[in-house]
C-alpha cells in the first residue's frame, strides 16, 4: 500500500509551528513525513530555516511517524558528521529513519566560504561521502583521502540496521546514476512523462527500493486564494537546472522571479481549490508506481491543509489503491 506522508519545509515554517503541524498531520491520517534540510530559504518571502536535524529528534519523539531528510554531504556537512546523525537517529528510532542524499544547492553551501563546485565534482564527491556513509555506519574505521579528507573515524553509537540511503534526483541521468549505490530514489512532482522516464530509467539500470516522491501542492477553499498562496510563496522556486542550484542569496532568487508568470508557477506547483482535481493528480502519480508520496502546501499556515486532505483526499486515494 502506497505510504501518504507529510512533508515539513524548514524554509517557510517556524520549527515549532512545524512540529505542532506534524502531530497534527499524524492524528489526520498522514502515515509518513519527511524533512527539507536548507541553510536558506529561496525567498525572503518564505522567511524560515530551521536547523533539521535538532528537528527531526524531536519530531521523532514526538509522533510514531517514520521520517526522512534530503541531505547534501560534502561541503557545508562533513561525511562523517552526516553518517554520525543518521547513525544516532536510527539507533534511537530503529526503522524509522531514512536519509535522501543529494549533490546540493550553492544557496545553502555558500556560507562555507569554499567554491561551488561543478555539477560533475559535485556527482563524485557526492559518490565518496555515500561510500563514508555507509561504512561508518557498517562500523568500519574510515580514512579517505580525495574530493573529501576524513582521518581514522568511528562511528561508536549505531543503529542494528543501517536505514536506508535514498538517492535524490530531479533528470533522468541523475536517476540511472543513483541506481549505482541507492537504496531507493525520490524526486518532485514535475510531467507525467519526465516522472515517467526517471521511474524507468532508475529501474532498468537495477535501482532497488522504494520510489519517493515529493509533490508540491496550494489548496484554499477559494480558487484565487490558493493561487495567491502558490505565487507568493513559490515563485522563487521555479527555475530548472542549473539556476535553482546556482544561486546564492534570496536576493538573488527574489530578483529573477519578480516577473515570473502564474502559468509558470502551476508547471510545479499541483493549484486548485478543488480537492477533486488533487485526487486525480495523486491518482496519476500513483499510476507511475511511487510506493510513498510526501504532500508538500507551499502555504505557510499547515493546518487547514491537514485537515482537508486527510478527511477528503487520503481516504479517496487509499480506497482507488
Amino acid at each position: 500500500m502506497t505510504v501518504f506522508g507529510f512533508h515539513n519545509s524548514h524554509e517557510q515554517v517556524h520549527p515549532s509551528a512545524l512540529l505542532e503541524a506534524t502531530i497534527h498531520a499524524e492524528a489526520a491520517g498522514f502515515d509518513a513525513a519527511m524533512s527539507s534540510d536548507h541553510f536558506s530559504p529561496w525567498s525572503a518571502r518564505q522567511g524560515q530555516s530551521g536547523f533539521a536535524w535538532s528537528w527531526l529528534g524531536a519530531a521523532l519523539q514526538a509522533t510514531s511517524l517514520p521520517f526522512g531528510v534530503v541531505n547534501a554531504p560534502g561541503q557545508r556537512y562533513h561525511p562523517a558528521i552526516v553518517a554520525q546523525a543518521i547513525g544516532t537517529l536510527g539507533a534511537m528510532y530503529p526503522g524509522r529513519f531514512w536519509a535522501a542524499l543529494g549533490t546540493g544547492e550553492a544557496s545553502n553551501e555558500h556560507v562555507t566560504g569554499d567554491r561551488w563546485p561543478r555539477k560533475d565534482v559535485r556527482a563524485a564527491r557526492l559518490r565518496e561521502c555515500v561510500d563514508v556513509i555507509r561504512a561508518l555506519l557498517a562500523g568500519e574505521e574510515v580514512s579517505h583521502d580525495g574530493l573529501v579528507t576524513v582521518d581514522r573515524a568511528r562511528l561508536w553509537t549505531r543503529p542494528e540496521q543501517p536505514p536506508a540511503l535514498i538517492g535524490a534526483a530531479v533528470s533522468v541521468p541523475t536517476a540511472r546514476w543513483c541506481a549505482e549505490w541507492a537504496d531507493g530514489l525520490i524526486t518532485v512532482n514535475a510531467p507525467l512523462d519526465h516522472l515517467r522516464g526517471m521511474v524507468d530509467a532508475y529501474r532498468d539500470a537495477g535501482g532497488r527500493g522504494p520510489l519517493h516522491l515529493q509533490v508540491h501542492v496550494s489548496w484554499a477553499p477559494d480558487e484565487a486564494e490558493a493561487a495567491r498562496i502558490a505565487y507568493d510563496q513559490w515563485r522563487s522556486n521555479v527555475f530548472a537546472p542549473p539556476v535553482c542550484w546556482d544561486l546564492e542569496l534570496t536576493d538573488h532568487f527574489d530578483t529573477v522571479s519578480e516577473q515570473v508568470p502564474m502559468e509558470q508557477v502551476t508547471r510545479v506547483v499541483n493549484v486548485s481549490a478543488d480537492l477533486g482535481r488533487h485526487v486525480g493528480w495523486l491518482e496519476d502519480y500513483l499510476a507511475l508506481g511511487f510506493d510513498q508520496i510526501y504532500l508538500h502546501h507551499v502555504g505557510r499556515e499547515q493546518h487547514a491543509f491537514i485537515d482537508a486532505f486527510g478527511t477528503q483526499v487520503l481516504p479517496k486515494l487509499r480506497t482507488a489503491g
